[in-house]
This record gives structure tokens, C-alpha cells and sequence, in this order.
């Protein structure tokens, strides 16, 4: 199978009015951005008690934050490149525009977290709770085995077609046991990804593109997979009960004839 080759990813200028964000997510120095120690971290969020902390534009990279209540915080534009936040609690935290790349987020809660143009590729998300979040952003090589994904809103922005197509992208990532249920992610780029035993239960998975992915045993009952691609993809086992592949591309599949096909719709 050919792999996707990762390349770093520049963060889209235009979300923040007025600032240019030109840094790559490979700067190491950061320049302008306050490097905050975990003390420093720990001391910001305990005097914000009444209101959520204000990290914004913070460098908190490689820092150990595991376990830390960011809850509510604003963390906008933040740097988090390889930070241990193993467990931390970032539920309804500010995160657009921010940088995880390779973090650590085992067993970490986002749930209903604001995380459009976010980096996180490589990051570890084994466990974590993203349901409810709002998500467009680079998730190349994650693990997100056994996470869950319910109600999230990840796909594509349309609103802004003229700066070209802004959407989520999970592509040779590993999200073996995840419940992606109820989510939306529309025309998200979910290739050369495994899938296995993933459960897509009524989520909206229109012009997704699934090219070489593995979905054996995944649950996608009720599905709406019109348009969506699966050159190449493993169905083997699958359930598709009542999910809609209408105008889908099947060309390569793999183990559909072993798929649950009840109430399918759009196979030839």
C-alpha cells in the first residue's frame, strides 16, 4: 500500500484578523511566543478562577502538563509541539489555530472543544474524549485507537472555498475501536487509515474520502457515505445495515461480499 507522505503544515493566516501567522509547525524557537514553564502554567490557571485562564499565543511545548484542569481556558494560537498532557482536562478550551504536534493526549478530555485549525499530527490520542468538539484540522499519523468521537462537527468549512478547501484529515492515522458515532465529516480525508472495529454509527460521512483505508469490522449502520470514496478500502465484516453508498467509488474494495448489507443503498 503506498503510504502518504507527511509534510508539515502551515497554519491558515486569515483566522486571526489583522496577525500573520507565518510559522511553520517545525519552528523550534517560536519567536515571540512567552515560554511558560509548568509551574508558570499551573500558577495562571489557579489565579483565573473566576474566569476561564488566558493562555493565548503561549509556548508550552515539551512541557510536562499531565493531569492539569485547562477547562475552559483559551489557548488560542498556543504552541503544545510534544507536551505530555496524559489525562488533562481541556473540555470547551479555546485551541484554534494552536499546535499539537506529537503531543501526548492519552486519556485526555476535549469534549466540546473550539479545535478549527489545529495541528496535531503525530499526536497520541489513545482514550481521549473529543465528543461534542468542533475539529478541522491536520491529524496525519495520530492514534486515536479506542477515543471517542461522538458529535463531533469536523467537516469541511465551505464558507471558505476561495482560500481553498479547509478540512479535517485523519490520513495514516490509527483509530482501531473508535467512536466516531453521530459525528459529521463531510468531505474529511480519512485515507490510508485503520479503522478496524471503529464504530461510525449514523455519522455523515458524504464525498469522505476512505482510499486505502482498513474498516474491518467497523460498525457504519445507518451511515451516509453518498459520494463518498473507497478505492481500495477492506469493508471485510463491516456492517453497513441501513447506510446510504449512493454515487460512491467502490472501485478496488475489499471484502464487501462478507459486509452486513441490510437496507444498504447505492451498491451496484
Amino acid at each position: 500500500m503506498e503510504r502518504v507522505r507527511y509534510r508539515p503544515v502551515r497554519a491558515w493566516v486569515w483566522l486571526l484578523p489583522g496577525m500573520l501567522w507565518g510559522l511553520t509547525a517545525s519552528a523550534e524557537d517560536w519567536a515571540g511566543y512567552e515560554k511558560l514553564s509548568r509551574e508558570q502554567v499551573l500558577a495562571r490557571v489557579a489565579e483565573a478562577r473566576s474566569a476561564p485562564a488566558d493562555l493565548t499565543s503561549k509556548n508550552l511545548s515539551e512541557q510536562s502538563l499531565a493531569g492539569v484542569d485547562f477547562r475552559g481556558a483559551n489557548l488560542s494560537a498556543s504552541v503544545l509541539n510534544r507536551a505530555d498532557l496524559t489525562g488533562a482536562k481541556l473540555d470547551k478550551c479555546n485551541l484554534t489555530v494552536s499546535f499539537l504536534e506529537g503531543a501526548k493526549l492519552a486519556k485526555a478530555s476535549l469534549a466540546n472543544a473550539m479545535m478549527f485549525s489545529v495541528q496535531m499530527a503525530g499526536a497520541v490520542l489513545t482514550e481521549a474524549n473529543l465528543s461534542g468538539a468542533r475539529l478541522i484540522g491536520d491529524l496525519r499519523r495520530t492514534d486515536l485507537s479506542n477515543a471517542t468521537l461522538t458529535h463531533m462537527k469536523a467537516a469541511a468549512d465551505m464558507r471558505n472555498q476561495s482560500m481553498g478547501l479547509m478540512r479535517t484529515n485523519i490520513v495514516n492515522a490509527k483509530a482501531i475501536n473508535a467512536d466516531f458515532s453521530e459525528s459529521e465529516l463531510a468531505r474529511a480525508d480519512l485515507s490510508f487509515s485503520d479503522f478496524t472495529g471503529a464504530k461510525m454509527v449514523r455519522t455523515k460521512l458524504e464525498r469522505a474520502d476512505f482510499s486505502g483505508s482498513i474498516l474491518k469490522g467497523a460498525d457504519l449502520t445507518g451511515a451516509d457515505l453518498r459520494e463518498a470514496v473507497l478505492i481500495d478500502a477492506d469493508l471485510t465484516n463491516a456492517n453497513l445495515t441501513d447506510a446510504d453508498l449512493t454515487g460512491a467509488e467502490l472501485r478496488g474494495i475489499k471484502g464487501l461480499d462478507t459486509a452486513t448489507r441490510t437496507g444498504t443503498r447505492g451498491l451496484p
